[in-house]
């Protein structure tokens, strides 16, 4: 049955700077840096702005897609195990994110869990977040952090620091292809 709230329903916004913009991330990370610094802090500033607000908007929804496409990812290879993806990945983020309460509130905790379960069940996270209202700016950081542990705990699974950027890539690169 199709829902409303189907991937096929939503835009898929800017996924090459979403993309961007979270495996900077995590090659900060891994560099051991977790802290922006000023020279990057602007950088990203000037970036935003470029955007204005439709731009910003469409790297919202890229930031969605990518949730989308992470568990899509998780939910097959779960299911190659015989495993749950809910079960396996949902608590696991949710004690990630309770362990940064400095850049997300518990309050967004329940969102990002409900975004993330939204995704695993086949529904655009972008849909399915609309139906509570407009994003909120509080609720930035823990979209962008929500995309990182995704994106972290597929590099963990496939043991390559690179594989969860390199899976949007290609499919990016396919979808491409078939244009």
């Amino acid at each position: 049955m199709s829902s409303a709230y189907g991937p096929q329903h939503a835009p898929a916004g800017d996924v090459g700077a979403a993309l961007m913009l979270i495996d900077s991330r995590l090659r900060s990370i891994h560099a051991g840096t977790t802290e922006t610094d000023a020279e990057q802090q602007a950088m990203m500033a000037q970036f935003t702005e470029s955007l204005g607000p439709g731009g910003a908007e469409d790297v919202l929804d890229g930031v969605c897609t990518l949730i989308y496409m992470y568990m899509t990812w998780l939910r097959k290879a779960h299911e190659d195990h015989d495993k749950d993806v809910i079960e396996y990945v949902v608590p696991t983020l949710v004690a990630s994110m309770r362990m940064m309460p400095k850049s997300i509130r518990p309050e967004a905790v329940p969102t990002m869990a409900g975004l993330v379960i939204a995704a695993g069940t086949g529904l655009s996270p972008s849909l399915w977040r609309k139906q509570y209202g407009d994003w909120t700016r509080a609720e930035m950081t823990p979209l962008e952090a929500t995309a990182f542990l995704l994106a972290e705990h597929i590099n963990r699974i496939a043991d390559d620091p690179n594989f969860a950027t390199q899976v949007i890539t290609d499919a990016l690169t396919r979808a491409e292809d078939e244009l």
